[in-house]
């Protein structure tokens, strides 16, 4: 089988192209915040297509946006980053891509969780790196530990992410500092995936930056930003040998993140704003989980993201069927389980509480009508 062949789809665009097509669906399927980005963000993008700031930036991203981050680093969790290793993306996908090609080589292992983002798996296809799936579920809060890895030969690299997706949950602070020392005293890369901080609702996230000078870190500002359509993201590298070598990866395949993007971003570190974003998804969890009682079996609680992974075995249906049936029957669009792999996930949906709160109980309605008949 070649590479392509694969990469596996994703179900759930197959599912959003039919509901577009259907009309009058809920959509609860997509991860897209539905919340603007602050106005200080459209203040700064206005001003950076006033001053007709359309040129390419260096290729490792704007100087001053990765100050910016560094002192949010700083500010929000009391670590100490050089800009110098920091680089600008082109959303978090790029950033993926660079340093699984950065790290690892044709054949290379890394270790991924199943259930995860698929984006992980499909981009080691595509890199010729062999994925490792570690099946995960709630007995750990589906979190890899390190006795998960203690039999597991070779890899190079950990990937995890936290929260996660699909299934919202937050790695513990003891449990990240026995991955970094385990990595660390192995010389395995810990990559963690950042992309939720900021929407954590009952305590504060912790970065494996404050555990460990080796970990890799990517965050972005699709998520609590609320900035999806901007495609910015970032990068964090333990030393500028590495930023060197991804700063050539970055430069052949995109030379520049989009600059008005970047000058928009320079505002987006509103962090009043950003809790009113974080308290209103929060407050939408809440409501979610409250209409859902008794329908499904809500697997993991969902500290952060804003989905819900909620087990739906009991009606009988896996849950791509589940999932079309909702569609075309209940008019409400969820994600089947199984785009986001093999272990157990045909047992459940995932949910998004990205939408206003109506919309989340009229779409809680239709699936507890539907499921419940």
């Amino acid at each position: 089988m070649g590479r392509i062949e694969k990469v596996s789809p994703f179900l759930v665009m197959d599912i959003l192209k039919e509901a577009q097509s259907l009309g009058d669906v809920v959509h609860m399927e997509i991860g897209e915040p539905d919340l603007e980005p602050s106005p200080k963000v459209i203040e700064a993008l206005e001003r950076a297509i006033k001053d007709r700031n359309f040129s390419y930036t260096p290729s490792l991203g704007l100087w001053e946006l990765r100050e910016r981050i560094t002192k949010h680093y700083y500010d929000y969790y009391g670590v100490d980053v050089s800009p110098s290793r920091v680089i600008i993306t082109t959303g978090t996908s790029s950033a993926f891509l660079i340093v699984y090609a950065l790290l690892l080589d044709y054949g290379d292992k890394i270790v991924l969780s199943d259930p995860s983002y698929p984006c992980y798996k499909n981009f080691a296809y595509i890199l010729d790196i062999e994925p490792l799936m570690v099946n995960v579920d709630h007995s750990t809060n589906y979190q890899i530990t390190p006795d998960h890895l203690i039999d597991i030969k070779g890899f190079k690299a950990i990937h995890i992410s936290s929260p996660s997706n699909p299934t919202g949950n937050l790695y513990q602070e003891d449990n990240l500092k026995a991955l970094c020392q385990f990595c660390d005293e192995r010389g395995i890369y810990l990559i963690s995936d950042e992309i939720y901080h900021g929407l954590v609702y009952d305590k504060k996230e912790r970065t494996v930056l404050e555990f460990s000078q080796r970990a890799i870190v990517i965050n972005g500002f699709s998520k609590a930003f609320c900035m999806p359509g901007f495609r910015l993201g970032w990068l964090i590298l333990p030393d500028e040998d590495l930023v060197r070598k991804a700063e050539l990866i970055s430069q052949n395949l995109y030379i520049s993140a989009p600059t008005i993007s970047q000058y928009a971003a320079l505002g987006a570190f509103d962090y009043e704003y950003l809790e009113h974003v974080r308290d209103t998804y929060k407050k939408r969890r809440d409501l979610l989980i409250k209409e859902l009682d008794g329908v499904g079996k809500i697997d993991v609680y969902p500290e952060g993201a804003f989905y819900l992974w909620m087990d739906v075995s009991k009606y009988g249906m896996n849950s791509y069927e589940l999932s079309i049936r909702l569609l075309r029957e209940a008019k409400v669009a969820v994600t089947p389980g199984i785009d986001f792999g093999k272990n157990n996930t045909d047992r459940f949906i995932r949910i998004s509480f990205a939408k206003d709160g109506g919309t989340l109980q009229e779409g809680a309605r239709r699936i507890r009508d539907y499921l419940t008949r």
